[in-house]
This record gives C-alpha cells, structure tokens and sequence, in this order.
C-alpha cells in the first residue's frame, strides 16, 4: 500500500475532499495540519514549494490540491 500524508488546514475544502476520496477508496493516509503545527508546514513548503494546501505526498511523489488524476496515476488506480 502506498505511503501517503496530506498537509491540510481545518477550513479547506478541498483537503476534506481529498480524505474523503482516500476514505471511499480503503487507502489509509497520515495527516499533518499545517495551521498549528509549524514543522510540518515547514516540511510541506520544503516538499512543494506551495503555502497552499492541500499538499499531498504519495510514496515521495507531490500532489499539490485536489487533483484526482493525478492522485489516482500515483496510486496506479
């Protein structure tokens, strides 16, 4: 199983969407909220280069927002 950790914020929608979609499809994920916890917003601008979450990281390879087509060629789906 892939390794994937979203960086999220409590208000964005489109990272409650995103664990939505990982939680439809039976995929565990780890979860990292960059709005109080400042090493992992350090570690996703490091990751990405973006402020903007969400940031997804699938096996080392970046997802930056929502993109389903892009998440589901990572996850070979």
């Amino acid at each position: 199983m892939a390794k994937i950790t979203i960086y999220t914020t409590p208000t964005c929608a489109y990272c409650k969407m995103a664990k939505e979609y990982f939680k439809s499809k039976g995929l565990e994920w780890e979860e990292k909220n960059v709005a109080t916890d400042i090493p992992a917003q350090q570690e996703m601008i490091a990751k990405s280069g973006q402020l903007g979450v969400p940031v997804i990281d699938i096996d080392g390879k970046i997802v930056v927002g929502f993109d389903r087509p892009r998440i589901n060629q990572y996850l070979g789906l």
